[in-house]
């Protein structure tokens, strides 16, 4: 019985043998079918969602920032290109720690406090796999430090982009205007795909307000990438396409000889064609280097054009405001005739001072002993205060006011720049609602000599002079004379436009008031005959002396007694040749003194700069005024 209980039961074991390997197969193809049906969702389902990730890692999208257009005068020379820099730029998602590659590349490259807050302030505003200026403009030794030990930095990379340059340097820069460093606010109102990979935007003057046409298109590169962020080769490219080029209507060489005339003083020049409103030449003075703001201006450079007496920032041929003084008396003259208030030939006794009706304060005449018996010519050749007292107490100021804004005074005259203020014509309404105040009998007096609350920019004196020049045909001012398409081969001219015309009821009139102009100029006792010596062509121009504080009744006003900032500005609008007119300036010298002595000069030289070219041949090397 024993031996039998020892003997194996081949049959049991074989068939748990069997269900054992049953149980283990299952296993293996449920595992197999789970491995297989992952396989398959991965390599078929998920295909493309595993590609693109794939193809994330291997391939990058790199933005390909446009040449902006350049910009040259209406002759030809070169005011902005671009230039060639070398960059140190920094990929923020290729670098683990930040500020230890920072630390580490200022042992090679000097790195201020002030690039490093730039650099973090940009980064926030781009993609972290996009690359963010670190340095603008290697030096050949930084770049050379950089090169050899650019294999220590994970993600910096130094690349060659191009930055703005203005060859000329500070001239012309407040028609130009500069681009800056783009800021949040630029992100505010751009399209911040378009702007991939550029650093800088204009920020004023045409820069900014051509924007736009000299910005240009991105482009962009699929490139494929290693493990480290390094580019391998480029796959594909969608190349940028250019800014379109600005041809402006500014002569250089009027532009320089304007500016170099002013010396150590400050004040503006316009200078334009009445023809069609070309602006000739748009002058501020100080000036400054607009390179300076490429690529980020330093806080002790910022902090010198700040300069509160000087002010080489402040544009002001447009945003300047100044009493033009009797630069506009011409047209109040004109006004008179135009309403009758006044004939060519009436007469005004001017005796040293006006006294309005009941009232026992004199309005002095610049002349102590006055002019005697006044007529309209004798009055804008002589320049007679008195006269037009009489005049714009017999006007009243609504009719002066609603005659000068004909000439667009008061008003923004719409040239293609930026800032450009209005300038003020008072009226009785605008008195009213600005001070809660009424209009005072002697308030028309002192604007009829072009004192009091009367304002007026540089470029509007200048646009009323060339509509004067026309009959009252007074054309938009504008800088650009047309804009080249480089890829299609267009050059767009601009078309001038006509901001308004004033015909007068005796067109005689017109010619009265040039012909006293004339004789500012060419009569014997007229204000400016000190600049008609040697002239081969006629000049129809008017002086202006203004006020920079007001004097009591008894006091005499010793300008070698006052301090420098409290003298009259110097101005004087002329137009030439007088039959056939072919420019237009005004010139402002603050605290200048004499328009006859020291704006008028200035004018003489520009028109014949312009008027007789083969004489100048552009040479200002030899040109000197009495500044």
């Amino acid at each position: 019985m024993a031996y039998r209980e020892q003997l194996k039961d081949n049959y049991s074991e074989t068939r748990l043998i069997q269900r054992r390997l049953i149980l283990s197969a299952v296993i293996v193809l449920v595992l197999m079918s789970i491995v297989l049906g992952r396989l398959y969702v991965l390599q078929v389902v998920e295909h493309d969602y595993f590609s693109t990730l794939s193809n994330s890692n291997r391939v990058r999208l790199k933005a390909l920032p446009p040449t902006r257009g350049l910009i040259y005068d209406r002759n030809g020379v070169v005011l902005a290109d671009n230039l060639p820099a070398y960059r140190l730029e920094i990929i923020r998602e290729q670098v683990d720690d930040l500020d230890d590659t920072l630390q580490h590349l200022s042992e090679y490259v000097d790195i201020s406090k002030q690039e490093i807050k730039k650099f973090r302030q940009a980064s926030h505003r781009r993609r972290p796999f996009e690359s963010v200026p670190l340095l603008f403009n290697l030096s050949d030794e930084e770049l050379a430090h950089l090169a050899v030990n650019l294999h220590k930095f994970q993600g910096v990379e130094i690349n060659a982009r191009l930055t703005r340059n203005y060859p000329l340097g500070k001239h012309a820069v407040h028609a130009l205007g500069y681009v800056g460093r783009i800021d949040v606010k630029d992100l505010n109102q751009l399209d911040e795909a378009n702007y991939a990979g550029t650093s800088y935007i204009g920020k004023l003057g045409l820069e900014k307000f051509y924007e736009n046409d000299l910005h240009g298109t991105v482009g962009f590169q699929r490139v494929e990438v290693n493990a480290s962020g390094r580019t391998l080769r480029v796959l594909d490219e969608n190349p940028p396409i250019s800014g379109h080029n600005l041809h402006l209507t500014i002569d250089s060489n009027l532009q320089r000889l304007a500016e170099d005339m002013f010396k150590n003083e400050s004040g503006s020049v316009v200078a334009l064609d009445p023809n069609n409103g070309e602006v000739l030449a748009l002058v501020s003075m100080p000036s400054f280097d607009p390179n300076l703001f490429v690529n980020g201006i330093s806080t002790k450079d910022y902090k010198t054009l700040r300069d509160p007496k000087r002010r080489p920032l402040f544009n002001r041929a447009l945003t300047g405001q100044y009493p033009p003084g009797s630069t506009t008396k011409p047209f109040f003259g004109l006004a008179g005739l135009e309403y009758s208030v006044i004939g060519n030939k009436q007469t005004t006794f001017c005796g040293g001072y006006y006294l309005l009706p009941n009232e026992e304060r004199r309005y002095r005449d610049w002349k102590k002993t006055g002019h005697g018996k006044t007529d309209l010519d004798k009055a804008i050749t002589q320049s007679c205060d008195v006269y037009f007292y009489s005049l714009a107490y017999s006007l009243g100021i609504d009719r002066m006011s609603e005659f000068m804004k004909q000439f667009g005074f008061g008003r923004r005259t719409g040239i293609d720049s930026t800032s450009e203020r209005p300038g003020l014509m008072p009226s009785r309404e605008w008195k009213r609602r600005a001070r809660g105040m009424p209009w005072f009998p002697g308030e028309t007096l002192i604007t009829g000599i072009g004192q009091g609350a009367f304002l007026v920019t540089p470029l509007q004196l200048a646009s009323a002079t060339g509509a004067l020049s026309l009959k009252g045909k007074r054309y938009k001012p504008h800088l650009v004379k047309s804009i080249e398409y480089p890829v299609e081969s267009i050059d767009l001219k601009v078309i001038p436009v006509i901001s308004g015309t004033y015909p007068l009821k005796k067109e005689l009139n017109w010619q009265h008031i040039v012909n006293g102009m004339q004789n500012v100029v060419h009569g014997i006792r007229g204000t400016a005959h000190r600049i008609a010596e040697g002239l081969s062509y006629k000049i129809a121009g008017k002086t202006g002396t203004a006020q920079v504080f007001g004097i009591a009744q008894d006091a005499e006003y010793e300008e070698e007694e006052v301090i420098k900032k409290l003298r009259d500005h110097a101005l004087f609008i002329a137009f030439a040749p007088v039959e056939n007119p072919k420019i237009a300036v005004a010139v402002i010298v603050e605290n200048g003194g004499h328009g006859s002595s020291v704006a008028a000069p200035i004018a003489r030289k520009m028109l014949d700069a312009y008027l007789l070219p083969d004489q100048n041949n552009g040479d200002t090397s030899k040109q000197e005024t009495d500044l």
